[in-house]
């Protein structure tokens, strides 16, 4: 699979999200998120909105289904979205149930391994089930955990400590979220996982759930440049 660059635009209006879209869309970026405080805050009035200011454009809906999972999917793809997110500690009829509407819709069926207690296992049932993408996600409240941390040597775990095994696991692609610096993020595909994925605290400020301050466009145009080299 080639290359995608992903923006997540987890923020918390669909003005700025459409703004801050425009912007990545000038610079290079390949799909939109539709990030989960997005759809908290705008919910499929979001989605319709990316949809209509960006026609062509895949758009991820991170919707980290957990039950109801045909429904969700249903209405997000009624929305636009192109791809829908569904969790790997869902259980297993909910998942099969969004892999169903994904088919039913013409959608793709992205699975997310945060917080399972084996990450790769996480990845492996997700392709079983029939999604299309694994999300090996570490996730905001986790890696701000000090216990956590402290289970890490002091730092935060990120999602590159278990990627190479998570896609040596799977024949599906990866992509891997969760606190990336712009440096692990580019590194992502010499892991083998092709999504690269530009979230908080990149583009968004993590803390405040908008964009982030400074030159935006010309730190993604680098950050789409140097991936693409």
């Amino acid at each position: 699979m080639q290359t995608i660059v992903q923006i997540s635009l987890d923020l918390t209006s669909k003005e700025e999200a459409l703004e801050t879209a425009a912007i990545a869309m000038r610079a290079g970026v390949d799909w939109l998120e539709a990030g989960t405080p997005l759809i908290l805050a705008e919910g499929l009035h979001g989605v319709r909105a990316l949809r209509a200011a960006f026609p062509e454009t895949p758009i991820v809906a991170d919707l980290k289904t957990m039950d109801g999972g045909y429904l969700e999917a249903e209405m997000m793809a009624q929305a636009g979205a192109t791809h829908v997110v569904v969790m790997a500690r869902a259980h297993p009829a909910t998942i099969k149930q969004v892999v169903k509407a994904g088919k039913d819709y013409g959608v793709k069926v992205m699975g997310d391994n945060l917080g399972c207690d084996d990450m790769v296992d996480g990845a492996k049932l997700l392709e079983d089930l029939g999604c299309d993408f694994v999300i090996h996600h570490i996730g905001y409240d986790e890696r701000r955990d000090s216990d956590v941390q402290a289970a890490y040597g002091g730092r935060m775990p990120s999602p590159l400590d278990r990627l190479a095994q998570v896609v040596a696991a799977v024949t599906i692609p990866v992509q891997a979220v969760g606190g990336l610096s712009i440096e692990q993020a580019i590194a992502c595909p010499k892991y083998g996982a092709p999504l690269v994925v530009l979230g908080a605290p990149l583009t968004v400020d993590a803390d405040a759930f908008k964009t982030a301050a400074g030159d935006l466009e010309g730190a993604l145009r680098e950050i789409c440049r140097r991936i693409r080299e």
